[in-house]
């Protein structure tokens, strides 16, 4: 089965060897290489070789006399026995069936009992409707009705082993004001019988949980750590086999699940899905809507390299499932508290938050602000208003006086000015007329020059007696 060469086949071939001329003839083509590199002998492995090894086994008790027909069966049934068990327990891909099986079985009790429990309250909804109501549990609801049976018998029957006080009294009042109909005993009984059913499939789903939870730590104990039973042995079971799954990368085992919304994502070119089966973990759960998918990503990740250990690994401890889990919680802590921390600064000291302390002011109304006119309190005196008036006559005074003394001094300065361009002009006039007239180069800058002289005497003059009547005025 393993390829291997033990003694007694060792002996008998190196007799063979001596004396063969033809390749052996072998079933297994890897045990046929084994073979050949040991003793060098030549092997042959074909289907004609195959269908000789099937008529040997068909022609077993005329090949070895003195063999009962009996205990070559026997032999036979036994030797088939082994040789599957061998298999089954030294194939990697056969040890996780069991829990493959077993998710799937809690997967179709989970739906069973849906159906079950939703027929039973809908049918004994029309006898005792409030009994709904006031009992959620599923479970507690099938108890009470097997105990007690018609809504009569809630007067006279102790529920305290499945309820509290408050909630047996509420059930005894509701029963007694009840507005439901009147049933036959037939159909109380099959009613009862449904409940025995439900009691009896939620029982055998509670042992199949704590197998598969005993399975899945055997088998994948870092999955579990990550992921969860339930969770690791869906990925389990929708990769086909523990190997599968480890040939899967860590993007993949993040949407294993959502395949009809990633194919839908891609065909309308919208965004793909961010996490599958691996929505259902705990880590995903207890994250903020906003960073589910980043630790999505990160748990596919620390999940995929768990599954490979799982697999392949040769010990089989959880500690690098607790190593990494702990490092994910650590990073979902940080990505949560981020969004009180400071905005300046270094970042990494959390926001002091100062107590709240609530100041209430009365405020009240300021009639202050309603009229735009001046107001003056009625004691005021009529001596303070005259020596107010006073006050700002001999401030108008005096600023007359300083503006009058200032024209003067302006009005002066300017005759000064006009008398010196008078002179200036007088003489240059009496130098040019000494000059050849004949030469008009010189005439020009005369010609142009006379009408200056006279805006230039005209304007101050002008401006002198426009001052002086101003100061007359004043």
């Amino acid at each position: 089965m393993e390829g291997k060469i033990n003694k007694q086949l060792k002996k008998v071939l190196k007799k063979i060897v001596k004396e063969a001329h033809e390749p052996l003839a072998v079933a297994d083509a890897k045990l046929g290489g084994v073979i050949k590199e040991k003793l060098n002998l030549s092997c042959i492995h074909s289907p004609l070789v195959n269908e000789l090894m099937r008529g040997i086994r068909s022609q077993m008790d005329g090949l070895i006399p003195g063999v009962e027909p009996r205990e070559m069966a026997a032999m036979c049934l036994g030797l088939a026995h082994s040789l599957s068990r061998y298999r089954l327990k030294f194939s990697a891909d056969k040890v996780d069936t069991m829990i493959v099986q077993a998710i799937s079985l809690l997967d179709d009790l989970d739906k069973e009992l849906n159906n079950y429990i939703m027929r039973c309250r809908e049918w004994y909804g029309w006898h005792f409707p409030e009994l709904g109501k006031i009992i959620s549990d599923n479970l507690t609801y099938c108890k009470c009705l097997q105990k007690v049976g018609d809504r009569k018998n809630y007067a006279s029957a102790t529920l305290s082993e499945l309820l509290p006080e408050e909630v047996e009294a509420e059930v005894k009042a509701a029963a007694e004001i009840s507005m439901g109909t009147e049933v036959s005993e037939e159909d109380i009984c099959n009613i009862l019988h449904l409940c025995t059913q439900v009691i009896e499939i939620s029982e055998y789903r509670t042992q199949l949980y704590e197998y598969l939870q005993n399975r899945m730590m055997a088998i994948a104990p870092n999955v579990t750590v990550m992921v969860g039973e339930l969770v690791g042995a869906r990925l389990i079971a929708h990769a086909g086999s523990l190997l599968n799954l480890a040939k899967h990368a860590a993007s993949t085992v993040q949407i294993l699940g959502a395949e009809k919304a990633l194919f839908r994502a891609l065909k309308s070119r919208r965004d793909t899905p961010k996490y599958g089966l691996i929505y259902h973990a705990s880590l995903v759960g207890q994250t903020s809507p906003k960073h589910k998918g980043k630790i999505s990503r990160m748990l596919a990740a620390k999940t995929a390299l768990a599954i490979r250990y799982d697999a392949f690994g040769e010990d089989s401890s959880s500690a690098m499932g607790v190593e990494n889990r702990a490092k994910l919680e650590a990073r979902l802590r940080t990505l949560e508290d981020r969004g009180i921390r400071k905005i300046s600064g270094t970042g990494k000291a959390l926001a002091k938050a100062e107590k709240y302390e609530h100041k209430s002011e009365v405020k009240t109304y300021d009639p202050s602000g309603d009229s735009t006119l001046p107001t003056y309190s009625k004691k005021r005196k009529i001596e303070q208003v005259d020596k107010e008036d006073e006050v700002v006559e001999k401030k108008a005074k005096k600023a007359k006086v300083k503006i009058k003394v200032e024209e003067e001094e302006e009005v002066v300065e300017v005759e000064e000015d006009v008398v010196e361009v008078v002179e200036e002009q007088e003489t240059s006039v009496k130098k040019k007329k000494k000059k050849d007239k004949k030469k008009h180069i010189k005439e020009e800058p005369l010609s142009e020059e006379e009408p200056c002289t006279s805006t230039a005497i005209a304007s101050p003059e002008k401006k002198k007696k426009k001052k002086k009547k101003r100061v007359n005025e004043d």
